[in-house]
């Protein structure tokens, strides 16, 4: 294995297979390689040299990767920065990481970057130092943005190679955001050796051969997107991807490019089931890795099973890295559906503990996830050593602040956010449990639950969104819910709503919860008022 990612890339471009297939046109690992080098060294003749921050704010283009590589080579940190986000976004990944050049594409989808940029508070680029402007138009780069140089990417990317590699196993390469709802993200640090091990182990776990192809669903600037591609250039194969999702056009590269690998949202498998009537639309693909985002979907397992794609779930995080671990794509539907499984490395263990005792709990009792990774967790939360203690144990384990059980068997299995998770009754509910059942009383298309608090302990509140035309009848969700659930479960109330609050993220779009939580409480004091 190699020991740095320069190194991987440099062994990967005696490869004849192409690494990527980005809109139809093929790029050779030679070109993805050597065009990497010429970056190196443009940015070095930038003053980047090794620890210092860059930021990427591209799309999925081959010069992402050329960016991401070109940085492990210099030693120096790619920040990942998705394009979704806007000035206060910006401005605070930029300022906390202390970006010394920042790499974007002015009109990206026609949007104003630039104005965007300018929209950001200027104390927040006092240690920017260069602009790099990516463009695939005629349009020329501008002099000057928000005050800064800026260099033009194809003159950065013309210049003489480094050739000299400047990496080191233990250098930290990336930073991800974590997709936070209620504070700011925190900065997720990882180096070179750990990225390089984790995506020796999905290949392996993955079962990825030597005719395997990957469709690139998330965008590579989340842990998601990258871990994916990560497998892929380990195991030498190619990438099918696009700077933007589009269903139609990745359903037919699916099947032009013989795609055998996959990992994307319940919305995108959804997305692709709909662009085609054929029974056995993919017919190379071994399955899709997929994680559950859209609450009105949870019998997409069964859905895709019906059309010959086989699910199967997975868990990660931005700070033991995606695909830590997956459900057995041949395992029965049921299991395929939950999210967890069994990590894909040999020397990570999972314990649920009590979150307030910290006494590990037997198989089948829910608490909180404790990781330890070797293999995948990150250096540290970059810039934030109290954060870095918080979340880690004195014997190492990671404490992920997700609810969860594991099983005798070594698998484990991820319920839900341990913020979102309801202590009802003495017990610790999942409310996804109390979701599905909602969601089985004719006219609701989703629900969330959330928890408010009563003189007697927190109960359960519900909001609903109606399908088309249709009413909501509250004494009969709450019977139905009282019907199926022990009585701490059912809510006391259901309210109607026209859409959840949410967050976007690199990966999906997240529930805002805590706004959610709010406006229960808000709600219930004005109902318990106008009862008096």
């Amino acid at each position: 294995m190699a020991h740095t990612l320069p190194d991987l890339l440099a062994q990967r471009s005696l490869l004849a297979a192409p690494a990527l297939i980005e809109r139809a046109r093929p790029v050779a690992y030679r070109a993805l390689w050597r065009e990497s080098q010429r970056v190196a060294g443009g940015l070095a003749r930038l003053g980047v040299k090794a620890g210092d921050r860059v930021a990427v704010w591209l799309p999925n283009v081959p010069a992402w990767l050329a960016c991401f590589f070109a940085c492990a080579q210099l030693g120096a940190v790619a920040v990942c920065v998705n394009t979704r986000f806007r000035s206060h976004e910006l401005a605070e990944i930029v300022d906390r990481a202390g970006v010394k050049v920042l790499i974007f594409w002015p009109n990206f989808k026609g949007i104003d970057f630039a104005g965007i940029l300018a929209g950001c508070d200027a104390t927040a680029f006092e240690r920017l130092e260069s602009i790099v402007v990516y463009s695939e138009g005629s349009e020329p780069a501008p002099r000057a943005v928000i005050g800064k140089s800026v260099i033009d990417y194809a003159a950065l990317s013309s210049r003489d190679p480094l050739l000299e590699n400047r990496a080191a196993p233990a250098s930290g390469c990336v930073i991800f955001t974590t997709s936070g709802t209620t504070r700011a993200p925190k900065l997720v640090l990882h180096n070179q050796q750990n990225l390089l091990r984790h995506a020796c182990d999905v290949v392996r776990d993955f079962r990825v051969g030597s005719d395997a192809a990957f469709m690139l669903m998330p965008p590579l600037c989340g842990v998601y997107g990258l871990c994916t591609a990560m497998a892929a250039i380990v195991a030498g194969r190619p990438i099918v991807m696009s700077p933007v999702w589009n269903a139609e056009e990745a359903a037919r590269d699916m099947v032009v490019h013989s795609v055998t690998h996959a990992n994307g949202t319940d919305d995108a498998v959804v997305q692709l089931l709909a662009q085609t009537r054929a029974e056995r639309p993919f017919p190379k693909l071994q399955f899709i890795g997929y994680a559950a985002f859209n609450p009105s979907l949870a019998d997409i397992v069964p859905r895709a099973e019906a059309r010959g794609i086989k699910l199967a779930g997975l868990y990660g995080t931005s700070e033991i890295q995606a695909l830590f671990a997956r459900q057995d794509e041949n395992a029965p539907v049921p299991e395929r559906a939950l999210a967890g499984g069994k990590a894909v490395s040999d020397t990570a263990r999972v314990r649920a503990c009590d979150p307030e005792s910290g006494r590990v709990l037997p198989h089948g009792e829910a608490g909180e996830l404790e990781i330890f990774a070797p293999a995948s967790r990150m250096v540290e939360y970059f810039g934030d050593p109290d954060a870095t203690r918080a979340a880690l144990t004195d014997d190492g384990f990671y404490r992920s602040g997700d609810l969860g059980y594991t099983q005798p068997d070594g698998r484990f299995v991820y319920l839900s956010r341990l913020g979102d998770s309801l202590r009802l009754g003495g017990f610790l509910v999942n409310p996804a449990e109390i979701e599905a059942v909602i969601q089985e009383t004719p006219g609701i298309a989703a629900c969330q639950v959330v928890g408010v608090p009563h003189h007697d302990g927190l109960r359960p509140v519900a909001f609903v969104i109606l399908k088309a035309g249709a009413p909501l009848d509250e004494p009969t969700v709450v019977r139905h819910a009282a019907a199926r659930l022990a009585k701490y479960k059912v809510p006391q109330r259901v309210f109607p709503i026209d859409s959840f609050p949410v967050t976007p993220g690199a990966n999906a779009t997240k529930i805002q919860r805590h706004r959610l939580r709010e406006l229960a409480e808000r709600l219930m004091r004005s109902h318990e008022g106008e009862a008096k």
